[in-house]
């Protein structure tokens, strides 16, 4: 079942970032991460659960593509419990997405995977569909 994320499920959504992000967080970090999205009009947090456990996460925002005068979905987190990858979850929130999308008017989705994810994360993006356009440049302050 894909339902929308709730403060309840911290624990278990700050076990998902970890497992995706590779280094810990605070409770903290993980209250403000869903206060943030609760609080932006942009933005949603979804989990996946299965018998009372959550196995996966999506986190998903409406971009406005000022070149085209069009909107996007795009898929900011998916995550999928190691011991649970293989088994459809991440597919089904995949399509959750692209349901979103669609009922928000947008014309695609679109997400960002970082280099070290080409054993796993791209090729499935490509079985799904997903093509290579380009390279994100990042500058941190």
């Amino acid at each position: 079942m894909i339902r929308p994320a709730i403060l309840d499920d911290a624990e278990a959504i700050k076990e998902l970032f970890q497992e995706l992000i590779g280094h810990p967080l605070s409770n903290a970090d993980v209250v403000n991460r869903i206060n943030f999205v609760r609080d932006s009009p942009i933005d949603s947090l979804f989990v996946y659960e299965l018998d009372y456990k959550i196995q996966g996460l999506l986190a998903f925002r409406i971009r406005e593509n000022i070149e085209e005068n069009s909107r996007f979905g795009e898929i900011s987190v998916i995550v999928v419990k190691s011991e649970s990858r293989t088994k459809g979850i991440g597919t089904q929130l995949m399509h959750h997405a692209e349901e979103l999308a669609r009922d928000k008017g947008c014309i695609g989705t679109w997400l960002v995977s970082g280099f070290g994810r080409e054993e796993q994360a791209h090729p499935f993006y490509k079985d799904l569909g997903y093509q290579i356009t380009g390279y994100r440049f990042v500058k941190n302050f």
